[in-house]
């Protein structure tokens, strides 16, 4: 649910949709919600988001790192392989004042939902896309998982016994810091929607 306790949040009022899903965009609107933000989150029909079925341990049926990173939202699905889920994408869109996702690039131009077409029905609209290499970058294809990032950009070198082989990072730190990086972006774009009347 959203967050009703304390309406003094400083992003209370403020409505993300989120078509994130795995860690880093998860953990950018939860950091949002924890703000005060009513978060809607969008998942696959059927299955949901991946790391529903990530475990053990299960907390009553349910994925403890699902929980981990989804508090404070609402969930609804919605299917993007339909005109109907796509215009309700919109809808939801036109009346949302940040959109968050973390598809491969292109993905969203593909479904008609990228920036410059959502811009149309809400110019207010902040959107953050998070993806491991860019959205142009030679590499933008590429999967990008927390283990890859943290090898391609060195951080497991720098880990483990010394002399030893690389080793993984105990957190997901990539991807918690690619989070909060994008959360502390939103709130920038926010603030300067305030002054501009525009979204970005």
């Amino acid at each position: 649910m959203p967050n009703q306790i304390d309406p003094d949040l400083p992003l209370s009022g403020i409505r993300v949709l989120d078509l994130s899903r795995i860690l880093a965009g998860p953990y950018c609107t939860m950091t949002l919600g924890d703000q005060g933000a009513d978060i809607i989150k969008v998942e696959r029909p059927g299955a949901g988001d991946d790391t529903r079925t990530w475990g053990p341990p299960f907390i009553a049926g349910e994925s403890a790192y699902y929980l981990c990173c989804n508090r404070n939202k609402r969930s609804i699905t919605v299917d993007l392989k339909h005109a109907r889920g796509i215009g309700l994408i919109k809808d939801l869109a036109r009346a949302s004042d940040v959109l968050v996702e973390n598809f491969t690039p292109g993905l969203m131009r593909g479904f008609g939902l990228h920036y410059e077409a959502l811009r149309e029905i809400n110019p207010r609209l902040v959107y953050c896309s998070i993806s491991a290499y860019g959205q142009d970058g030679p590499y933008r294809n590429r999967p990008g998982y927390d283990m890859v990032l943290s090898a391609v950009g060195g951080l497991m070198h720098i880990t483990g016994p010394e002399d030893g082989d690389p080793c993984k990072v105990g957190v997901a730190i990539t991807d918690v810091l690619t989070g909060v990086h994008a959360a502390g972006a939103i709130t920038t774009a926010l603030f300067w929607r305030e002054r501009s009347g525009q979204g970005q």
